[in-house]
């Protein structure tokens, strides 16, 4: 027993010796002999202290080898107050970002990157979009690495934040879901990552966080931006507001603020039925000036019905001007109706614009089909444009400008097939917001025009 004691002190003395040149700066709260089922989790566990704690205490514990065995000596320091982890997170060093304009850019993708729904087989897309234009941009020399991660709706993002190559990122697309929004806009302002939140969502983080790039607008913006157009196209014009009966609308709030501008500006316009007779509906419109007709719907039948109204007024009296201001759902139906738009000198407020007659926008679509072996979508927007546009256009952004890349309109990267970007500060101290707004205009001889905004 005396031998097996005298044993285990000599063993500690001989380990306290070889450590004695830091053993005037470390203190050990204890020294523990493992038993035999012992791990470090457990005896970082027994401790209160973390993994990564008690392998600074244990170098040898990095070894990716490192085996615990029975009769090993750990060494166990403090636990650390409050104080000490702010400290150590105040001196915790952010990746050096300095250098990259002459470097690959490290691209990160959170976002739900499967096929068990809807918002996967988008987000799918969305990222085929992505790795399109890395592709595009490699052979013009901007390099990129990307690391993607699958962030479903019931995800902790936080354990994603965990992965190796997250706080390597120098810009991350993501999240989708709201809830995933703030710890991932905490993670990228403590590794200085830019943060691109490419669909909608809810919350102002954006006017809290630098880091954070908005691209999508609410729709009290959105309607501001309409009502703006409004009043700077149409300054002539007669306005012709269009009771559609629809309960289940959401475009009242945008008729009922843009009536109430006109009322505070003096405009007068009037307001009619779908089911007024044609009668009383061609009363509604001005001979002396031109008209512009807006409806408190988006949806297609109601449009349809409307448009039949136009007809029997116009073969009534063809001298009536008519134009219309309508909404961005009525860019589904162009199919159906842009015959119409282009007779009703047609207006429609968007922040994207797919244009199928586009050389470039077919070609990116044949590639589509080319490297993964079926159509993009029908929808709007183009899910997979979608990502080659934000892809270009913030790894054009941050190679052209580095660390002064801010997305204003000021700093131009470049066209898109979609959508034109440009962003503005969303408070004092915060991100940046999307702000590009613009009007398709389907002219009367047949041409598209796009009005930025």
């Amino acid at each position: 027993m005396m031998k097996r004691f005298l044993r285990y002190v000599f063993t500690v003395l001989a380990l306290a010796a070889s450590l004695s040149l830091t053993a005037q700066t470390t203190q050990w709260r204890d020294i523990y002999k493992a038993k035999k089922k012992d791990t470090i989790f457990g005896i970082a566990k027994k401790y209160g202290i973390t993994l990564d704690e008690l392998k600074e205490a244990n170098p040898e514990m990095k070894k990716e080898d490192y085996q615990l065995k029975k009769g090993d000596f750990v060494f166990i320091p403090f636990e650390k107050t409050p104080a000490d982890i702010e400290a150590e997170k105040n001196k915790q060093t952010k990746p050096d970002r300095s250098d990259i304009q002459k470097r690959a850019i490290r691209v990160g993708v959170m976002l739900p990157l499967h096929d068990v729904d809807g918002d996967g087989r988008r987000m799918v897309e969305y990222y085929r979009g992505m790795l399109m234009a890395c592709d595009s941009l490699r052979r013009q020399g901007i390099s990129t690495e990307i690391w993607a991660w699958n962030v479903p709706i019931d995800a902790d993002i936080r354990e994603t934040l965990l992965q190796e190559n997250a706080s390597k990122c120098d810009i991350i697309f993501g999240p989708l879901y709201t809830k995933q929004v703030k710890p991932l806009a905490n993670f990228c302002k403590t590794y200085d990552i830019r943060m691109v939140i490419p669909f909608s969502i809810n919350g102002n983080d954006v006017e809290q966080n630098p880091q954070i790039f908005q691209v999508y607008q609410s729709s009290a913006w959105q309607n501001q931006a309409m009502i703006n157009a409004f009043v700077e196209r149409f300054p002539n014009h007669h306005a012709v507001f269009v009771d559609c009966n629809d309960s289940t609308s959401r475009k009242g709030g945008f008729t009922m603020a843009l009536r109430k501008e006109l009322d505070q500006r003096k405009i007068t316009y009037n307001i009619t039925n779908l089911k007024t007779p044609d009668d009383a509906f061609s009363k509604a419109f001005n001979r002396s000036k031109p008209n512009v007709v807006i409806l408190n719907t988006g949806r297609s039948p109601e449009l349809n019905q409307t448009l039949a109204k136009l007809e029997q007024l116009h073969r009534r009296d063809a001298s009536v001007a008519i134009a219309l201001f309508g909404y961005t759902d009525w860019l589904l139906y162009t199919r159906n109706f842009a015959d119409f738009f282009y007779k009703y000198d047609t207006y429609i407020p968007t922040n994207f614009y797919y244009n199928a007659q586009s050389r470039a926008t077919q070609q990116l679509e044949q590639n589509y089909k080319q490297w993964f072996k079926q159509d993009m979508q029908y929808a709007l927007p183009r899910f997979a444009i979608t990502g080659y546009d934000q892809a270009q256009y913030f790894l054009r952004g941050l190679h052209q400008y580095g660390a002064a890349f801010r997305g204003t309109k000021e700093q131009r990267v470049g066209p898109s097939l979609q959508t034109q970007l440009y962003f503005k500060p969303a408070a004092d101290g915060g991100g940046m917001q999307n702000s590009q707004f613009m009007l398709i205009h389907y002219k009367p001889n047949k041409t598209i025009e796009s009005i930025s905004y």
